[in-house]
């Protein structure tokens, strides 16, 4: 079934109103109408579009005579213009729809000139015969088709395409658009225990009690108590309406919590679900850690995309996270969840996905991009490699008037929107991308290594699971490659070797290209003081000249080209005023520790109960989650070797016969001015196949050793 929803592809409408609706702090911008050329606007989507556009392009829109029903002889600019059209259309009476037919041309270049948009239950269900060898034994499904005869055909015509032949009548009731097949094959959904949810769009479609008999419900209620006894620490919440019926789950093991303090301040919510046809509704929060790989934060079955449902989810996320907030969230697209972010998250960045609308760009553009095969690298180009706003504008003015695609609807509204993913306009906002081309795997790539129909939710849960383990394995891997084996440098430079003690190998990586980088530019100082100015520009004939100041009192710098504030690494201005101004090392400021080879030691006893100690220590549950992580740090010092695992049982042995004996007499606390943990410790004879402390060495000492420098009984 290809559903309205179920394609993944947001209406125009939707990015428009974010630009209205929500506040951003993107940097002002003029000739917001720069591709706002004329009044051609695409049939259908006219309607949607207008009053929604930014006031200075208003001025250029003229509101075409557009039905909201389609008749025959309407004109498209494109197919997909057509199929969008009908797309809403759909989604306004409540009825799946799906491409029928499609017919090429003949010749050399088959171009479609005939594309059909049918309902769902067009046609009808044929029975094979097992006998004709025609199939295998499979699981019956039942079948939506009922030879409903409601369709819209379009043909090409120069130009334009034409609306040649349409039915409108249905032989079914309406209303009903949903995610019912995946429900109904995964076993979620029993005919007889049905209720009505409503979808962002407000269509109601069908759900079921998923906490009832049968089906993956209590697969799923197995996986969270098994994952609850595995891992004391592991958080999941479930939400359900009046008629106890599951609405949303949403979960996070204890490791996922630890890697959010260390890599928390850029995450990426993850609803590429909605690209995959079976329309599994998971979606996950993730980051990137200090080997650039994609790091788990929590994952959550998302039954209803409504407000409430993302406020919901958003809340619990949150709590589970101690209630720190990201410095910026990356998000597809939809009214729904714009407005629960603004909720839920007032002061940190929201950002759509750039991959994600240049992926939509390839679907809308795809009769203009088979014509002009360069006209995809041109826009990527574009906005991945400008280097200024005024470059990024240049340009895009260059191949909008190079490919006639001034009048283009979409590339009008992506433009109008371009503060919030356009990566130049989001430069004062720290994302965690070292590289503007920088792109981590999706839960889409994940569908499609091991997602089928035949897959329940409990295997695909287990499967992603041991995906999961392998990430984890794989940061082990980059750690182990990284302590032992050097970084070779390039230059003798004392900054560089400096780096190259100091970051992971992939981090570093990025630091040398910059670093190198920094030697070709030409590096002009325009005001000799205190605080010293430069201009740096690429050659002498280069249109992009950045600013950097310097300030010699406290060896402090900052660019124009903000790309530190951006990625936490050095620009290649900044680098080469340092060569210049101060060639020996560089302040310590300018290390983020999330991207070093240290990002996950220390710090993280300081951060839960000093920074926060009024409301994250005041309740159970979150003296519990910071102690489940002091003990995770624990684990992970501890199990290195067996010699220091024993070490550490000793050490852990003594601390929790301290607690017992507090928790006894508190009074005691006064009488020893602290719990005494500074008695020795034996050690057994036996672990001497290392080099070792002194066998009697303080638990303090090992302690500190075990969980860095900030901890202090």
């Amino acid at each position: 079934m290809e559903a309205a929803r179920s394609e993944g592809d947001e209406l125009i409408a939707d990015y428009v109103d974010c630009l209205m609706s929500l506040d951003t702090n993107a940097r002002s911008v003029q000739n917001d109408n720069l591709i706002l050329g004329g009044p051609v606007i695409e049939a259908g989507i006219a309607a949607s579009v207008g009053g929604i556009m930014e006031q200075d392009a208003m001025k250029d829109f003229v509101p075409p005579e557009d039905p909201k029903e389609p008749l025959l002889g309407m004109t498209f600019e494109s197919d997909e213009a057509a199929k969008t059209f009908y797309n809403e259309y759909a989604r306004h009476l409540g009825f799946p729809f799906r491409v029928g037919r499609s017919r090429r041309s003949k010749g050399a270049e088959e171009v479609v000139v005939m594309r059909r948009f049918v309902c769902s239950r067009e046609g009808m269900y044929r029975k094979k015969d097992p006998s004709s060898g025609e199939a295998t034994k499979k699981r019956e499904r039942m079948s939506m088709r009922e030879g409903c005869n409601a369709m819209m055909e379009v043909v090409r015509e120069s130009n334009h395409w034409v609306v040649s032949k349409l039915e409108t009548a249905h032989n079914h009731n309406l209303g009903t658009c949903s995610r019912v097949g995946y429900l109904r094959d995964r076993g979620l959904l029993d005919a007889s225990n049905k209720i009505t949810m409503m979808g962002s769009n407000g269509v109601p479609f069908l759900r079921q009690n998923v906490l009832g008999e049968g089906g993956d419900s209590q697969g799923l209620l197995d996986y969270l108590k098994k994952m609850q006894a595995n891992d004391p620490a592991f958080f999941h919440a479930i939400q359900v309406d009046k008629n106890s019926c599951l609405m949303n789950v949403f979960w996070a093991d204890s490791r996922a919590k630890l890697a959010y303090q260390h890599f928390g301040d850029a995450v990426t919510f993850d609803t590429t679900y909605k690209k995959n046809k079976y329309m599994m509704p998971f979606v996950t929060f993730s980051g990137v850690n200090h080997h650039l790989h994609r790091v788990m934060f929590g994952c959550a079955l998302l039954m209803e995309e409504t407000e409430c449902s993302f406020v919901w989810l958003f809340e619990t996320w949150l709590a589970a996270m101690s209630g720190k907030a990201p410095c910026s969230l990356v998000t597809d697209q939809n009214r729904a969840m714009k407005a629960a972010i603004g909720k839920v998250f007032p002061h940190t960045c929201h950002r759509f996905c750039k991959w994600l609308i240049l992926s939509r760009t390839k679907q809308k553009l795809a009769h203009i991009y088979s014509e002009h095969p360069t006209l995809s690298d041109e826009l990527e180009s574009c906005i991945i490699e400008s280097e200024t706003i005024n470059t990024f504008e240049t340009v895009w003015r260059s191949i909008l008037d190079t490919y006639d695609l001034r009048n283009n609807t979409w590339l009008q509204a992506i433009y109008n929107i371009r503060q919030k993913w356009v990566p130049l306009y989001l430069m004062d906002t720290f994302c965690a991308e070292i590289s503007k081309a920088q792109k981590l795997e999706t839960m889409n790539d994940f569908y499609k290594k091991y997602f089928s129909t035949k897959v329940t939710l409990e295997v695909f849960l287990t499967q992603f699971d041991l995906s999961i383990e392998t990430h984890y394995e794989e940061e082990a891997k980059a750690d182990m490659d990284t302590s032992l084996n050097l970084m070779r440098t390039k230059t003798a430079s004392p900054m560089e070797k400096q780096a190259a003690r100091t970051y992971t190998k992939a981090v570093f990586s990025k630091f040398q290209e910059e670093f190198t980088e920094s030697l070709a530019y030409i590096i002009q100082k325009t005001k000799d003081d205190c605080i010293s100015e430069y201009n740096i520009m690429k050659d002498e004939n280069s249109s992009d000249t950045f600013c950097v100041t310097y300030n010699a009192s406290n060896k402090m710098a900052k660019c124009s080209c903000k790309y530190f504030e951006f990625s936490g690494i050095l620009c290649r201005h900044i680098l080469g005023v340092f060569i210049i101004a101060d060639p020996h090392l560089l302040p310590p400021d300018y290390f983020l520790k999330r991207w070093t080879r240290k990002a996950r030691d220390g710090g993280l006893l300081e951060y839960n109960c000093k920074n926060h100690q009024d409301d994250v220590c005041q309740s159970i549950t979150s003296r519990y989650d910071a102690l489940c992580a002091d003990a995770i740090r624990c684990a992970e010092k501890g199990s290195g070797s067996e010699t220091v695992y024993k070490a550490a049982k000793d050490i852990l042995q003594k601390a929790y016969e301290e607690i017992i004996t507090y928790e006894r007499n508190p009074a005691r606390i006064s009488q020893r001015d602290a719990i005494n943990i500074n008695e020795d410790v034996m050690v057994d004879d036996s672990m001497t196949d290392q080099s070792l402390p002194d066998s009697r060495q303080k638990v303090t000492n090992l302690l500190g050793q075990f969980l860095g420098s900030s901890w202090s009984p």
